[in-house]
């Protein structure tokens, strides 16, 4: 896929120039000076040839066939450039120019017409507005970027050309090297799904990084990064997700749901590793190119200062990473070799005046260690320390194994030529202890979500031709279902619900209350008032009638303040229910990723507490347990301090059942159980709210 893109045989720069300062004439030089082997034709009407090469007025007046155009001339001129690719029989064209959707109306028309002269003459679009791509196997440089990276195996992905060419140059001082480096621009036909199917397929590819400001189609991205994420990791920095970024919501579950939430949760189940900085998204990356996975969670720190050796414990600790226990022999084998002071447990101190001997002996005597997956090299410069023969003890020991091995030589001067030594061994090296064990905690997430098995969603059981009646006469009354409405199209989906009904007036709410039998709860019903314990319209243990009426007539006096006209509400009449915890299982539809599920404790303090976990539907049933798992507040589940355990079982049910209810129905926008009460055995919803689309 993408093979002529990436490695054509022939390449045509249109709009190539004769001046320096020109983007045209960059690309051109690139494409000269960094020894790409096929052919390349400069392309302008007014120039006979171009940095000795000779240029043609016209892409179709060139003799030879062209696989990829990169084109670099005004955007009123880009279309018809384009038109005349297609009939030239061109399969990619990169089109670097701006000023066209990103600039306004008249530019958006432009990327328009491209995109249909394109798919006329099945042509693949890079771009517009874009830095270009790089293949450093086939020596391609088609960008005007300063600088070629070095032929690596990371493969690197950007929605921003400016972030690209600062990479770039970065990873010349780093020697960081990539396999294949895209800048996706406008992504008007080619995108982040097309690039990560190309980049999973690529041998030379071994793991992927992505920095993203927008996900074109979220459903197909989760697919695809799914099936990427088997074959090699993919790490991803998504930028644009803080809360003033989240569309306003008006249910619990909207609310809470903001775009960080959902991009964790549909990251998460994609297997990709999210990066939260520029420095962890290479940080990590450099890792997984540079070293095998680790098989487990037990690391080994070796150092000379203890101070940083404790600051590793640590980052270990609240990363879960286990501190190894090593074999009675390795700790006799360190006793013996190394000086008495030090430590010869984990972390081992082989203290400030190590020599590099001792760190070779060490870091071989743990590495043959069978309860030791990783290892943490520290090393801070004291007026003794053998930086350099260090980095090489490190590095000769390092080869020897199949685990990884991450350095963290402190400091910065005196540290520069070690630290050389180290990138040329390909060991990749963090100047601090928690940067190195964050790598390897993104190493170890991966291997974790690798090998986690993609179960099926189950069948959820479900009267769906009853709810579809529901929901279309509750239409009738507006968008907004509530009260017994929203709680009967749940029941249809496996949730139990209370013994309730709605009544215009207090003579019905008393016929009703007798049916049930006392104690009662009052609450009002009013698409007007979604939360209504904040307006006074929730009364609750109602034991007799007298108690009754009188809440019904505090229940009115609050409802005047807020509904003018009484055609606009009834009252519900519920059954008191007990219950040994509240939780809420909602769903809110995502523009990009679809129905987005919430859990967390339920009641009137969720958006307080926002201890909640989301999930993408569908998804399985242990999927949805692990959501139960998730929160904090999980150990009150299971039951604390002598209190039982609720059923967990129950609470999984009415997460599937919420979510094949939003699958069922694409016009449902926002769906709510809060509470649910959760027993010993069973879970009866109180209350349920359903918000459609227009």
């Amino acid at each position: 896929m993408l093979e002529k893109l990436f490695r054509p045989a022939s390449v045509a720069v249109i709009g190539a120039s004769r001046e320096k300062n020109k983007v045209g004439n960059q690309v051109f030089n690139n494409i000269l000076r960094f020894g790409y082997k096929g052919r390349c034709y400069p392309v302008n009407p007014k120039a006979q040839e171009i940095e000795g090469v000779k240029c043609f007025p016209s892409v179709q007046d060139i003799p030879d066939s062209v696989d990829l155009a990169i084109v670099a001339v005004p955007s009123v001129v880009v279309p018809g450039v384009v038109l005349e690719c297609g009939q030239k029989g061109v399969e990619n064209v990169i089109i670097l120019t701006a000023g066209f959707r990103e600039s306004g109306i008249e530019g958006a028309h432009l990327e328009n017409r491209i995109l249909e002269i394109s798919g006329t003459y099945d042509m693949r679009v890079v771009g517009p507005n874009c830095l270009g791509i790089i293949n450093t196997s086939s020596n391609l440089n088609a960008t005007f970027a300063r600088s070629m990276p070095i032929e690596g195996s990371i493969g690197f992905i950007s929605q921003s050309g400016a972030l690209c060419t600062a990479i770039l140059d970065w990873s010349k001082e780093e020697k960081v090297g990539f396999s294949e480096f895209v800048s996706l621009g406008n992504k008007a036909d080619l995108d982040e799904i097309d690039f990560l199917k190309a980049m999973a397929a690529d041998p030379k590819t071994k793991v992927i990084a992505i920095y993203l400001e927008s996900i074109n189609n979220g459903v197909e991205f989760m697919k695809t990064a799914q099936a990427a994420s088997k074959r090699k990791p993919i790490i991803i920095l998504k930028s644009g997700t803080t809360g003033a970024g989240a569309r306003a919501a008006s249910s619990h579950t909207g609310a809470l749901a903001g775009s960080e939430r959902v991009y964790n949760a549909a990251f998460h189940q994609s297997g990709l590793i999210r990066a939260l900085s520029i420095e962890d998204l290479f940080d990590y990356a450099v890792c997984f190119a540079l070293v095998p996975l680790a098989k487990g969670r037990r690391a080994a720190i070796l150092t000379n200062a203890g101070g940083p050796g404790i600051m590793a414990t640590d980052a270990c600790e609240r990363a879960g990473i286990q501190l190894a226990a090593f074999e009675r022999k390795t700790i006799d084998f360190l006793q013996r070799m190394l000086p008495k002071a030090g430590n010869f447990y984990n972390p081992v101190d082989v203290l400030g005046d190590a020599a590099a001997n001792d760190y070779e002996v060490a870091a071989n005597a743990l590495l043959s260690d069978r309860n030791v997956d990783s290892l943490v090299v520290i090393l801070t410069p004291q007026a003794m320390t053998e930086i350099e023969k260090t980095a090489e003890a490190i590095a000769r020991v390092s080869s020897e194994f199949k685990k990884p091995v991450l350095a963290c030589f402190m400091g910065k001067a005196s540290i520069s030529a070690g630290i050389e030594i180290l990138k040329k061994n390909k060991i990749p090296h963090y100047f601090f202890p928690e940067k190195a064990v964050a790598a390897l905690k993104a190493m170890l997430s991966y291997k974790e979500l690798r090998e986690k098995e993609k179960v099926p969603a189950e069948p959820v059981k479900r009267d769906k031709e009853k709810a579809a009646r529901i929901l279309a006469e509750a239409r009738v009354g507006g968008q907004t279902i509530i009260g017994i409405a929203a709680k009967q199209v749940v029941e249809c989906y496996g949730i139990r619900i209370d013994r309730s009904g709605e009544a215009p007036d207090l003579s019905g709410a008393l016929d009703l209350a007798s049916k049930i039998g006392y104690p009662v709860a009052l609450k009002i019903s009013s698409p007007s008032i979604l939360h209504k314990t904040d307006f006074g319209g929730v009364k609750l243990g109602i034991n007799n009638e007298e108690e009754l009426r009188d809440a019904y007539e505090e229940i009115y006096r609050n409802t005047l303040k807020f509904v003018s006209a009484k055609k606009d509400w009834n009252v519900s009449v519920e059954e008191m229910v007990g219950g040994l915890q509240e939780v809420i299982v909602g769903v809110n539809r995502d523009p990009q990723f679809g129905p987005t599920v919430m859990f967390g404790l339920g009641g009137i303090f969720v958006e307080v507490l926002e201890d909640v976990a989301f999930r993408i539907a569908p998804f399985s049933r242990a999927e949805a347990l692990a959501m139960v798992k998730e929160i904090h507040a999980y150990p009150l589940l299971r039951g604390v301090r002598g209190k039982k355990s609720v059923d967990i079982d129950s609470i999984v049910d009415t997460i599937m059942g919420v979510s094949q209810l939003a699958l069922d129905f694409p016009e449902i926008m926002e769906a709510e159980v809060n509470p649910l009460k959760v027993f010993e055995e069973g879970s009866v919803a109180v209350d349920a709210r359903i918000l459609l689309g227009e």
